[in-house]
């Protein structure tokens, strides 16, 4: 068995050696280690937002990948990107693994169509459902706002909200997506006694969600943005999901409603939910995900007095990092002993 493990400045080879190792255990094998060269932490970040934004073909892959995945069975990444023609020229590759939650740097499509596995592990799945939840509290009793009045010297007590400010377990929350932070972040809302859990994701069944113990209500999505007071995004971005969330949805929602965003901003439609703020169609947001980051300084979002702006850190915490490449190596390990995983991305279009 081959393994080539792509690491870069903020996810070392070494660490994506040790997974290497840890995931052939008994087994023979070499494990061949790439960098993908950035020179500090600022360019990576400008790499990573371009793939973010333009997808695996946005950025240049080392020319060593070419030669080294040729007799590979396994690929290993972080945020190198997975083309089709790095793709094509692993012959005998079976499987990709990625140790972060996002997919924009890997042709899935075309990996499928190799019927390869495409594997990822949500390696701050904790702090970013931690971080939704907090998020929830900071717009909907405004303690951002309130921070913000006073550390400018004002006693505020009045804000856009005030006629509909209530407790958490007064709230209905709806859940776009429901996949590994989506369902912990139901957990935690279920935990705080909000008073119905309510979920759309076509990809889960009810009975799947009652064997799990999970008090969540599968509902139509319509359903779910006319009932909720608060919506929470928790979506991959794809073709499919780009600009999802736009005029109809937000249309649907309670004047009295927040939107909040961890996910991608991708997935709503910038234009129609400043509109919704503006207009106070919907009650306040709050997003940790931004259409440009950093946030220009002429954006309408700032204008906002019923939007609360985090800067992308929901999954920062100092030990997601550095644990995501054995995380990995045993999601793939579990994913081999069950024959299959929910953090195989494209699970449901690969051949037995």
């Amino acid at each position: 068995m081959k393994i080539v493990a792509i690491g870069d400045i903020v996810v070392p080879c070494e660490l994506l050696e040790e997974a290497a190792h840890a995931i052939a255990g008994e087994r023979e094998h070499t494990v061949k280690a790439i960098l993908w060269p950035c020179e500090n932490r600022q360019e990576f970040q400008k790499k990573s937002l371009n793939l973010e934004k333009n997808g695996p073909t946005a950025e240049k892959v080392p020319e060593e990948a070419y030669t080294e995945i040729a007799d590979a069975d396994i690929l290993l990444t972080h945020f190198c990107p997975v083309p089709a023609d790095l793709i094509d020229a692993g012959k005998k590759l079976k499987l990709i693994g990625t140790c972060r939650g996002g997919m924009e740097h890997v042709d899935v499509n075309h990996a499928t169509g190799r019927n390869i596995p495409v594997i990822h592990c949500i390696r701050n799945a904790e702090c970013t459902s931690d971080f939704a939840i907090g998020l929830m509290f900071a717009e909907t009793r405004n303690i951002a706002r309130a921070h913000a009045a006073i550390k400018g010297g004002s006693w505020r007590k009045d804000y856009v909200n005030s006629a509909y400010t209530t407790s958490m377990c007064e709230m209905t929350l709806g859940l776009v997506g429901l996949g590994h932070i989506g369902k912990l972040v139901a957990k935690k809302a279920a935990g705080i006694g909000m008073k119905q859990i309510l979920a759309y994701d076509p990809y889960v069944s009810q009975e799947a969600l009652d064997a799990q113990d999970l008090r969540v209500t599968l509902v139509s999505q319509e359903e779910l943005f006319r009932r909720s007071d608060i919506v929470s995004l928790h979506m991959r971005l794809t073709p499919e999901t780009k600009n999802s969330i736009g005029a109809e949805q937000l249309g649907w929602m309670k004047p009295t409603a927040y939107l909040i965003n961890t996910s991608r901003a991708g997935v709503l439609d910038k234009d129609a939910f400043v509109a919704a703020l503006q207009s106070r169609s919907i009650g306040g947001a709050a997003l940790d995900v931004f259409w440009e980051e950093p946030v220009p300084a002429d954006d309408p979002l700032l204008a906002l007095d019923n939007l609360t702006m985090t800067p992308h850190t929901a999954g920062n915490v100092v030990d997601a990092l550095p644990k995501s490449p054995l995380l990995l190596a045993k999601v793939i390990q579990d994913y081999w002993a069950a024959g299959r995983s929910d953090m195989v991305v494209n699970q449901s279009a690969l051949k037995a």
